[in-house]
């Protein structure tokens, strides 16, 4: 039986990384989009903040999570062709990390303009 505190057990097994890595941009992103809704309501920019520094942890972490599932198709079905619910399962991670990526640029486009515009009255003064 292998120890279950070998980190390089743990970080090199065929499998699980994905099953873990899944959670990170789903729960980034969930919790992006909680605070971009306090911070509309309360119209403080923290929240805003706190709203853009998930979504580009969610948009980052998309990376691995796609890797690790190609991996994982890789390792367990040794490359066979997808189909079914499989492959409506890779089909709907690349919509939803495009979409995560794109929910991120809007707001990094947002941001931008803000600071452009915010900085540019400092420096006008």
């Amino acid at each position: 039986m292998a120890n279950p505190f070998d980190p390089k057990a743990v970080l090199l097994a065929k499998h699980a990384q994905h099953v873990v890595l899944i959670h990170f941009p789903i729960a980034l992103f969930i919790s992006a989009v909680a605070f971009d809704l306090v911070a509309q309501r309360t119209k403080r920019g923290g929240w805003a903040d706190a709203a853009y520094y998930n979504l580009l942890a969610a948009a980052l972490s998309t990376f691995p999570v796609l890797a690790t599932g190609i991996l994982a198709w890789q390792f367990q079905l040794e490359g066979q062709k997808l189909k079914g619910i499989l492959l409506l399962h890779l089909l709907l991670a690349c919509a939803s990390s495009v979409m995560i990526w794109l929910v991120w640029w809007v707001h990094f486009r947002r941001a931008t303009a803000w600071r452009l515009k915010f900085w540019g009255s400092v420096w006008s003064r």
